[in-house]
């Protein structure tokens, strides 16, 4: 559900004084903050802010097509490692050692193949 419209977008007070500081010092440092829940405005375009998972702080550049998010979304808190399991990990090796058997007799050449001699085949004389 979204916020109603006659309370206007969440801004955190610190967030907005730090960004009217920054703005006014034209400082091009990160902004830290732990407000992951503040709506991103038009101010903070072309702004970096440090924005809090819950571990460290990840580095986010805002442009136009941000404004109206929130910061948090751009911080993600959880690492995607992968889908599958057993299966999928066999294909994944099966097709690693088919690649690396391919490799292998790419780089080795057949034993009673001929020299190259730089003359077309087929024509000789």
């Amino acid at each position: 559900m979204s916020r109603s419209l006659k309370k206007g977008p969440y801004l955190d007070e610190k967030l907005m004084k730090k960004v009217a500081r920054a703005k006014a010092t034209r400082d091009r440092a990160s902004i830290k903050t732990w407000a992951r829940a503040s709506t991103i405005t038009p101010d903070m375009v072309g702004m970096r802010f440090g924005v809090h998972n819950g571990r460290q702080f990840i580095e986010v550049l805002v442009d136009e097509n941000m404004v109206g998010h929130r910061l948090g979304e751009f911080s993600l808190t959880r690492r995607f490692t992968r889908h599958g399991g057993k299966i999928q990990k066999a294909i994944e090796q099966e097709a690693a050692t088919k690649s690396a058997a391919g490799v292998a007799a790419a780089a080795a050449p057949a034993a009673g193949a001929a020299k190259p001699t730089g003359k077309p085949a087929g024509k000789t004389k």
